[in-house]
This record gives structure tokens, C-alpha cells and sequence, in this order.
């Protein structure tokens, strides 16, 4: 859409992550420890570890973080049972919200999400709530200057992505959830390095936020939420045009 960069708000979601490596470590190698126990410990055969992998990679993280996670996983280190919930949700100006979280406490990690909801001026939801506002899907952000439309359009396709939109400076590939672990090994293939790739939640609709304090009070709430210790992603349906977005961040 017009005035609402993907990308730009892509970056300035990169740059936040950038600036909590060690809750990104801790992020990864709990993902790695529970593919690792849902699938197995060959990336080969076990799509899902090999994507984390990549993006362990890609964050630098240190390779005997990797190796222990995934000993963590075959059960070679013993430990805590990890577990994988979303919880769904209200922020101000009535957008959706869907938090993705591993967790070794549940208890503790609702009662952060709860809290935060609260003081955010939003509220939780009962599970299903959100189940009509968002699909799931495979979702790759890559750079335009990065790729020619075509090509990148004959990659994917072939490879079953089910979409490709093109933004002003980005072209976001939607996949099915099946799909989505052959589209990155196409992409990785072709030397197509997405600059976001994950199993996201997309918004049927969004909500544009065009008041400056409003704008502030969703982007708070965010970055709230993403700054707790067990939340991997926060899902919304909100869009802010990009000078808003910009004036945010010169602030």
C-alpha cells in the first residue's frame, strides 16, 4: 500500500532485535532444542531445525549455543520442558494481536503477557479470538534492490509459493505453512537472501494509525511485549504510514 512501507517497518523491527542479541540467542536456542525433539537432530531431514539453524547463522550466535540447544533437544543435556503458545489479544485502538512464545514456564510467562496487555491499555483474549483476523502462512521480505521482480517471481512460484506483492521498496512471498520450507530452500539456492523469513501470522485486514500519539502508545506495546524474555513475535494489524513512522523514530 502506499505510504505504508512493509519494509520500513521490517527494518525498524530488525534494529530492535538487533539490540537484544542475547534474548534473540535465547529465543533460537529454544526453537532449535524443541525442533530438535519434535523432528530430530539431522537438518537434513528435519526442515524446521535446518531453517533455525540459518537464522542462528545469520545472528551470529555461537556454534556451541547450537550444539547444546540441540543436545538439549535429543535429550543428551537434560532440562526443563519447553513449550510453544500464542496468546491473542487487544491493543489500543482496538488492533488484534497475536504474541508467540516459548516458554519452560507457562504460568510466569501469562501472567508478563497479561500484565503488559494491561498496562498498554489492551487486554487479552480468549484462544480463537483472532482466529478469523489473521492466517497463517510462510512469509519472505526481501529487498528490491536485492532481486528483479521476474526472477524472483520464477523462483518462487515454481517452488509453490502462493503469492508475491510487490511493496515500494520490498516484495513480500506468501506461502502455505506446507510450502514454506521449499520455497526457502529455492530462495537459498538462487542466492536470494530474504532479508525476514518466518511462519508469521498475516492480518486479513489492518487498521491504519495515522494520530501521532496513538501511533506511539501501539508501537510501546510492541516493543513492551518483544522486550519479555519468552516472546519470540508479536503478530498486529495495524499499519503506520511511513512519515509518521519516521517522525517516530527521529524523536
Amino acid at each position: 500500500m502506499s505510504g505504508h512501507s512493509k519494509w520500513a517497518t521490517t527494518k525498524r523491527h530488525k534494529a530492535a532485535v538487533d539490540a537484544k542479541r542475547g534474548k534473540i540467542f535465547s529465543i533460537l536456542s529454544k526453537e532449535i532444542t524443541i525442533a530438535v525433539r519434535d523432528g530430530g537432530k539431522d537438518p537434513e531431514f528435519n526442515p524446521r531445525l535446518r531453517t533455525v539453524i540459518q537464522k542462528a547463522k545469520a545472528a551470529n550466535m555461537p556454534a556451541d549455543n547450537v550444539k547444546k540447544a540441540i543436545q538439549k533437544g535429543t535429550g543428551e543435556i537434560p532440562g526443563v520442558i519447553i513449550e510453544e503458545l500464542i496468546y491473542e489479544g487487544y491493543g489500543p485502538a482496538g488492533i488484534g494481536m497475536i504474541v508467540e512464545v516459548t516458554t519452560d514456564n507457562k504460568n510466569r510467562t501469562v501472567s508478563e503477557v497479561r500484565s503488559t496487555f494491561g498496562k498498554c491499555g489492551g487486554n487479552l483474549a480468549g484462544a480463537g479470538a483472532l482466529a478469523f483476523s489473521f492466517q497463517r502462512k510462510g512469509q519472505f521480505i526481501i529487498d528490491r534492490k536485492k532481486i528483479a521482480e521476474n526472477k524472483l517471481m520464477e523462483t518462487v512460484l515454481e517452488a509453490g509459493a502462493e503469492d508475491v506483492k510487490v511493496d515500494e521498496d520490498c516484495y513480500e512471498v506468501l506461502t502455505a505453512v506446507a510450502d514454506y520450507d521449499v520455497v526457502a530452500h529455492a530462495l537459498e539456492k538462487a542466492a536470494i537472501e530474504a532479508d525476514s523469513s518466518e511462519l508469521a501470522y498475516i492480518p486479513s485486514n489492518t487498521i491504519t494509525i495515522d494520530d501521532e500519539e496513538m501511533a506511539k502508545k501501539v508501537l510501546r506495546m510492541v516493543e513492551r511485549l518483544e522486550d519479555l524474555e519468552d516472546v519470540k513475535n508479536v503478530f498486529a494489524n495495524y499499519e503506520i504510514p511511513d512519515e509518521l513512522l519516521a517522525k517516530i523514530d527521529r524523536e
